[in-house]
């Protein structure tokens, strides 16, 4: 059940009265984007990082996204196989093509994408070029109260589709 995973003493909205979606361009309309080319070393993107405070670099080649390295994949691609971050390419280690999100979209629709694949970056991109990155903690915002009320709704539907029906003769 989803009420279990919510911090305690949290009242989700009352149904009818949600935010306002705000899009992804709202979102990093204030963004330079960080990239750096796939030949980077991971030292390097990781300090791109710290100076940027963001956890991901998108890796890109000729003005076009092809592929993303994050914080994680440092810590568990190079440090934790003991490879040298100072000498290991990105190019080496990132998630190649990753899965974007338009500008125009909902940030809803990043927070599901983010949900159902287990990540918490998704890059940005128009025309084919990054343009900047939605991140989890983009959603410490209003749509995490609607998001959250969703799966409340949903989990609240399948417990009652669940109930078995009972038939008297």
């Amino acid at each position: 059940m989803i009420s279990r995973l919510l911090p305690p003493g949290f009242n989700p909205p009352a149904i009818g009265v949600l935010t306002m979606p705000r899009t992804i361009r709202s979102i990093i309309e204030d963004q330079a984007p960080v990239t750096a080319p796939g030949q980077t070393t991971v030292a390097e993107a990781a300090r791109l990082m710290q100076r940027n405070g963001v956890g991901a670099v998108m890796v890109e080649e000729n003005g076009r996204l092809v592929g993303i390295i994050t914080e994680r994949d440092a810590l568990f691609k190079v440090m934790a196989r003991g490879l040298d971050a100072e000498s290991t390419r990105i190019a080496q280690v990132m998630t190649r093509d990753p899965q974007t999100i338009r500008p125009d979209q909902p940030f809803e629709d990043a927070l599901r994408i983010m949900h159902a694949n287990s990540f918490r970056h998704v890059p940005v991109v128009e025309h084919d070029r990054p343009i900047g990155m939605v991140s989890a903690r983009d959603a410490l915002g209003p749509e995490l109260a609607d998001f959250i009320h969703a799966l409340l709704r949903q989990s609240r539907d399948d417990e009652i589709a669940a109930i078995p029906v009972r038939r008297d003769q």
